[in-house]
């Protein structure tokens, strides 16, 4: 199975534990690995027929500009939920960086798989 990727897509939300962390937005940092059969698209050269890389920054931005949670776990579970039931991804690897969230630490986060890997 082919994958297509995205790297260090940059997510505006409120997201943490502390009220302070609430009260402005803190960008994340998203890496998406996606399966998907990429041979139509080969074929066709039509991007109806592959993931449309900006249709899912601009959906996962419009997710993080909406979504005020606390856990790093929580908004990656819902990123997931998106790419599969949206987008019909069978497959992802999802990582999410909060940059400066810890001092003298550059980033902090979190890495989920959803789906069956393909082969």
């Amino acid at each position: 199975m082919d994958r297509i990727f995205l790297e260090r897509l940059h997510v505006d939300t409120r997201i943490g534990v502390y009220a302070h962390e609430h009260e402005t937005l803190r960008p994340l940092l998203l890496d998406l690995e996606l399966a998907w059969d990429t041979r139509s698209a080969a074929m066709s050269d039509r991007l109806a027929d592959t993931l449309d890389y900006a249709a899912i920054a601009n959906r996962l931005r419009k997710l993080g500009a909406a979504c005020e949670v606390q856990l790093l776990e929580t908004f990656a579970a819902r990123c997931a939920e998106i790419l599969q039931q949206e987008f019909g991804v069978t497959w992802l690897h999802l990582t999410v960086r909060k940059p400066a969230a810890v001092d003298q630490c550059e980033a902090v986060g979190i890495s989920i798989e959803r789906g069956m890997e393909p082969l």
